[in-house]
C-alpha cells in the first residue's frame, strides 16, 4: 500500500536559515518573478540573473532589482535557481553557470528535468536542490501577498546533506510554500510525472479529445459553432467543479443525464487501448525516450516543433474559437497569432 505523502508546513521551516545566504534567481520569467520578489519581501537576500536588453530584464529593474549578468549572479549567490526554460537550461549551464560554482554552493530548480535526465550535472561539493511551486508565477506571487501560499514540492540529490534539504524548508517558506503546504519527493518522481500529466492529460490528452469531437461533430455536420462550444468552451465549466471538489462534485452539480452519461460512456472513450497508449507514454518518460527526443529537436533548431505549432494555430477550432470569443465581453481573450 502507497503511504500518504510527507507534509511540512511554516513549523517546520525555519527562514533564519537563509538569513546570511545569497539566493541567486536565474530568469526573470514566470516564476523567477514571483519567487524573487517573494524571497524579498520575506526579507532575503535576492540576485537577479537576467540577459539586459530583454522585456524580462526591464521588468525585473521596474521590480526595484539590478538584474546582473548570470555568470555574476552566480559568483555572488550560495543558492543558484535555474528559473529559465528547460530547453535553454543545459546550455547556458555549461557556458554561464557551471564554472561559477563553488563547493557548498547549492543548485536549485522548480522542475527537474534537465537534472534528473543528466543535461545538468552538479560539480562535487554542490547538491542539487528542487522546490517546485503547484502553480505558475502569478499565482504563486499573488497568493503570498494575499498571506497565503501554493503548495510545493521538494527533493534533494542523492547524497545531499540534511543541511540542504532545511534549507529548501527555508527557501520554500520565504516563497510561501509551507503556509499551502510542501509535499517531499524525488527529482525522478517530480520530472516523470509532470511530464506524464502534460502530455497524457493537460497539454496532449485534452487537447486531443477536444479536437477529435469538435470534428466529429462538424464532419457529420453540426455548425462549427455550436461543436466549439460544446466540446472546449463548456470544459472550462467541468475543469472548475474539479477544482472545486474533485469528481464527485463535478456529477453532483451536472445534470443526472449528464452523469448517466459520464459513467457509461466514458470508459469507451479512455479504453484499454487507451490505458495501453499511457503506459507507453509513461515508459517513453522514464526511460529517457521522450528526454532525449525533445533534447535533439531543440539541438537541430526545433523544424518539427515550430511547425507543429503553425499547424495547429490555424485548425478550424482555433479560427472559431477567435471569431466567438470577440461575443463574450466576460472574456479576457488572448489570442496568439
Amino acid at each position: 500500500m502507497t503511504m500518504p505523502a510527507k507534509i511540512y508546513y511554516d513549523s517546520d521551516a525555519d527562514l533564519s536559515l537563509l538569513k546570511d545566504k545569497t539566493i541567486a534567481i536565474l530568469g526573470y520569467g514566470s516564476q523567477g518573478h514571483a519567487q524573487a520578489q517573494n524571497l524579498r519581501d520575506s526579507g532575503l537576500r535576492v540576485v537577479v540573473g537576467q540577459r539586459p536588453g530583454s522585456p524580462n530584464y526591464d521588468l525585473a529593474k521596474s521590480h526595484g532589482f539590478d538584474p546582473l549578468p548570470i555568470p555574476e549572479a552566480v559568483k555572488q549567490a550560495d543558492l543558484v535557481n535555474i528559473l529559465l526554460p528547460d530547453e535553454v537550461q543545459a546550455e547556458i549551464y555549461r557556458q554561464q553557470i557551471r564554472d561559477h560554482l563553488r563547493p557548498g554552493n547549492i543548485l536549485m530548480c522548480s522542475h527537474g528535468f534537465n537534472i534528473h535526465f543528466q543535461q545538468i550535472q552538479p560539480p562535487p561539493g554542490v547538491d542539487a536542490l528542487l522546490v517546485a511551486p503547484k502553480g505558475p508565477g502569478h499565482l504563486v506571487r499573488s497568493e503570498f501577498v494575499k498571506g497565503g501560499g501554493v503548495p510545493c514540492l521538494i527533493a534533494v540529490s542523492d547524497g545531499a546533506s540534511e543541511e540542504t534539504f532545511r534549507l529548501g524548508l527555508a527557501y520554500a517558506k520565504g516563497i510561501g510554500g509551507t503556509r499551502g503546504g510542501v509535499i517531499q519527493t524525488t527529482f525522478a518522481e517530480e520530472t516523470e510525472t509532470d511530464l506524464f500529466g502534460e502530455q497524457v492529460v493537460l497539454c496532449g490528452g485534452v487537447s486531443e479529445l477536444v479536437k477529435a469531437a469538435f470534428d466529429t461533430l462538424v464532419e457529420a455536420g453540426y455548425q462549427p459553432e455550436m461543436a466549439y462550444f460544446e466540446c472546449l468552451h463548456e470544459l472550462k465549466l467541468i475543469v472548475d467543479l474539479f477544482y472545486q471538489g474533485g469528481l464527485s462534485y463535478m456529477r453532483y452539480s451536472v445534470s443526472n443525464t449528464a452523469e448517466y452519461g459520464d459513467y457509461t460512456r466514458g470508459p469507451r472513450i479512455i479504453n484499454d487501448q487507451t490505458r495501453q497508449e499511457m503506459r507507453k507514454i509513461l515508459r517513453e518518460i522514464q526511460t529517457g525516450q521522450f528526454a532525449r527526443e525533445w533534447i535533439l529537436e531543440n539541438r537541430a533548431g526545433a523544424p518539427a516543433f515550430l511547425a507543429m505549432r503553425r499547424r495547429e494555430r490555424n485548425l478550424l477550432i482555433e479560427q472559431v474559437g477567435r471569431r466567438l470569443r470577440k461575443l463574450m465581453a466576460w472574456i479576457d481573450a488572448k489570442e496568439v497569432t
